[in-house]
């Protein structure tokens, strides 16, 4: 999944509009063709939303929104007319989808919805106008529109002056907004992350007075904002509002939890400070796309976010006045697979991030004693293919200001970096299998398949990890030895 990137908000407006006109200067020729097919029939055309706003920032438009008078029919009539094969995207709420010669327009017809109390699916109208349609969108900076062909901005509720700004603001009153689409509330949070705005006060308020409306939204899509927020150049400030608002509180209440071990007599760090922290360290060692872990990274974000959310579970004050967290990983790692669960995340990335959390804390101790080759072989076996993120979420983890401490950590971990290189290069380290697969086994033993097949292949295995490869012939003489005893023991 692709991320908006945070740019630098114009300083002013002829900027902006430089910025607009650039980015216009890029649009296709295929959709000034579909302009001039639209006005000949007497319908308006413009671009809408996103696109324009992005256009300000001096993004050019990749994803062609568009909005017309024309009801559905006509727009599929004239799509079809420019040579567009199309698709029904949503009939029933004006969206009909087209391509031609590569490209991949959406076209909505004007809306004027109404929206019931006790859900977030309108009661779809079509309108009039275009002013009408940019009324109902969720925040100024996405009510602005560019009438094709003549590229006139149309900006009836300032959201240019509110981008300049850096300013979220709601057309309407931010209450009946977020009433009637309750899944703005979420996209407050993600717009302060991607585009790098405050909310409006008015906005603040309805976040925080109305957080419980996000119960009536689907997971499905609450899930899709906050991994765009996750995915943002800088997702802190978004999460921070969602925790200081309550929104926290019904999408993500093990980050909002976090709050809950800060300890007024400072005997540990400050878990929440110290996890958002992270993140941001962990983004930070993300990688291009020719890189191990190229960013933006959705599973090394959550497992970094989330790493010590077993925390608050875990706490004990001990009668020596420190402080332990004992097994808050394991515990961090099992809430997750819930809350991510609930989320609908994918099973893959569930899995992913669970065993981040669950592995993150194995390496403190690294550098006190040293670790046999046979633990670095488990280290690395246990990561398996998250081995490259458990690298990244173990180093940003270290958010200590004592720069001794911090560098003697850093030294450790290469340390640890370069063993398992080492390892690798000379075993194969991804492939670790025992010297003798199950056919060598029961063929040798003269046993067919069972119980006891799999207790001698997890005997080899237990010798593989702590001695390395044992060749084929010393495999065959410990495999003999151990059947051996186990007789002698059951006789």
């Amino acid at each position: 999944m692709g991320t908006t990137r945070t740019r630098a908000l114009p300083r002013t407006v002829a900027e902006a509009m430089g910025n607009l006109h650039a980015a216009m200067d890029t649009l296709p020729d295929g959709i000034f063709e579909i302009a001039a097919l639209f006005s000949e029939a007497g319908h308006e055309l413009a671009l809408v939303g996103g696109p324009v706003r992005d256009a300000c920032l001096g993004v050019a438009p990749h994803d062609f929104d568009l909005t017309t008078s024309a009801r559905p029919d006509e727009t599929e009539d004239l799509l079809k007319r420019w040579g567009a094969t199309t698709w029904d995207m949503g009939r029933k709420f004006g969206t009909i989808g087209g391509r031609h010669r590569g490209l991949v327009v959406e076209i909505t017809t004007y809306r004027a919805d109404e929206y019931l109390p006790d859900t977030r699916k309108p009661e779809v109208r079509f309108g009039d106008t275009l002013e009408g349609d940019l009324t109902r969108r969720d925040f100024t900076v996405n009510a602005m529109a560019l009438r094709l062909p003549d590229l006139t901005l149309v900006d009836p509720h300032s959201g240019l002056a509110h981008l300049l700004d850096g300013e979220l603001v709601t057309p309407i009153e931010a209450e009946e907004s977020f009433s009637d689409d309750p899944l703005r509330i979420m996209r407050a949070a993600r717009f302060t992350a991607q585009l790098g705005c405050q909310v409006s006060e008015s906005v603040l308020s309805a976040m925080t007075s109305m957080a419980s409306r996000l119960e009536i939204v689907s997971a499905e899509r609450i899930r899709g904002e906050l991994e765009r927020l996750l995915l943002a150049a800088r997702p802190r400030p978004g999460l921070e509002l969602m925790v200081y608002t309550g929104v926290a509180d019904y999408v993500l209440p093990e980050l909002a939890a976090l709050q809950d071990t800060v300890d007024a007599q400072h005997r540990h760090k400050d878990v929440y400070e110290h996890s958002l922290t992270v993140l941001e360290q962990a983004i930070d060692l993300e990688t291009d796309s020719e890189g191990p872990v190229p960013g933006p990274d959705l599973i090394l974000r959550l497992s970094a976010l989330m790493h010590d959310c077993g925390k608050p579970r875990t706490r004990r004050f001990e009668r020596d006045g420190t402080v332990t967290f004992h097994h808050h990983e394991i515990v961090g790692a099992k809430m997750m697979r819930k809350r991510l669960k609930a989320l609908t995340f994918d099973k893959a990335t569930i899995q992913a991030v669970t065993d981040l959390i669950a592995l993150h804390g194995r390496f403190h101790g690294y550098g006190e004693q040293a670790w046999t080759d046979s633990a670095v072989r488990r280290y690395a076996a246990d990561a398996g293919e998250q081995l490259e993120r458990l690298h990244r979420l173990t180093r940003a983890d270290c958010t200590t200001k004592n720069k001794r401490k911090a560098q003697r950590l850093s030294h450790a971990y290469d340390d640890l970096e370069r063993r398992i290189a080492e390892l690798a290069a000379q075993e194969e380290l991804d492939k670790i299998r025992p010297d003798l697969d199950g056919t060598q086994i029961m063929a040798i033993l003269g046993i067919t398949p069972g119980r006891e097949v799999g207790l001698a292949y997890k005997m080899l295995l237990e010798a593989r990890m702590e001695e390395g490869p044992l060749g084929e012939e010393e495999a065959t003489r410990r495999l003999r030895q151990w059947w051996a005893e186990r007789e002698e023991t059951a006789g």
